[in-house]
């Protein structure tokens, strides 16, 4: 692993366990590399933070398509917006989006591309945008409940409810 993935993983760990983007001298220190090395990745708490986000947003597109292959986008969709730990991690970037900056903007231009791009999988599997986008929205939902603590239903009985909208059987 190289030092720039460790410390990205250190990052999103702590990320999720503190509640928010931990300092340069966190991740540092917890990643075992010195400041410098931990600079010359990410020269600012700001590029960290596009650094988590962007993983979070190839991790979800590289999900997303393997669905894609096996024919089950919606199910995975809406597993992935049930995932405690995603939860967390995204508690954390909400969190630390409100001291980014301008960084803010780019990253929520970032997430509205990968939104796009995801709801039109959606779409292709089930041959309806309409339904795609609400399929979205519900996942959308889904990990607003999670962030929040609130009790979420089964993803089975989801997906049952689903089946006569989507008309996948």
């Amino acid at each position: 692993m190289s030092n720039r993935e460790r410390i990205l993983q250190t990052a999103r760990r702590l990320a999720i366990e503190a509640g928010s983007v931990p300092s340069l001298d966190a991740v540092a220190a917890a990643s075992g590399v010195s400041k410098g090395g931990l600079m010359h990745h990410f020269r600012s708490r700001a590029a960290l933070l596009d650094g988590i986000a962007a993983e979070a947003i190839e991790a979800m597109d590289e999900a997303l398509a393997a669905a894609a292959e096996r024919g089950n986008v919606t199910e995975t969709w809406l597993r992935l917006s049930m995932s405690r730990e995603d939860a967390d991690l995204y508690r954390a970037l909400l969190v630390s989006f409100t001291d980014s900056g301008s960084t803010t903007q780019v990253l929520l231009r970032r997430s509205a591309e990968a939104t796009q791009r995801w709801e039109a999988l959606i779409a292709e599997e089930v041959g309806d945008p309409v339904a795609a986008a609400a399929i979205r929205l519900l996942g959308d939902g889904m990990v607003m409940n999670s962030v929040t603590g609130d009790r979420l239903p089964p993803l089975e009985s989801v997906l049952e409810w689903l089946k006569p909208r989507t008309g996948r059987e």
